[in-house]
């Protein structure tokens, strides 16, 4: 499966299936989550959050997308314009993953207050 990607300054109203919508000024991607559930994904760029990597031609977000707050709980990675399904996590992994994620954004912003 493919998602297509669209520069924007502003993230648009309405949000289009399989379309990754990026604002490099304000940092920030949206789509419509690829499980067809019909949730929007955030997904803030940042040094603790994800990281887009854009060829000139395709684009790739990293780490994988884990929409644990969502029913549907899809987990997949976006490599080069292509949707790439991981599988499900258990609920202590997501946890673990979550305690890490605050534990990894603590350390960072201690460093940078130094």
């Amino acid at each position: 499966m493919n998602i297509t990607h669209k520069f924007v300054e502003f993230i648009p109203e309405e949000i289009e299936e399989g379309v990754l919508y990026i604002s490099v000024q304000y940092c920030t991607a949206i789509h419509k989550c690829v499980c067809g559930c019909g949730n929007e994904v955030v997904t803030p760029f940042s040094p603790t959050d994800w990281e887009l990597t854009f060829n000139g031609k395709t684009v790739s977000l990293s780490p994988s997308i884990g929409n644990w707050g969502f029913e549907c709980k899809s987990h997949y990675f976006i490599t080069r314009n292509k949707i790439q399904y991981a599988r499900r996590w258990k609920n202590w992994e997501i946890d673990d993953g979550r305690k890490e994620d605050k534990k990894n954004k603590r350390k960072y912003f201690k460093k940078k207050k130094k």
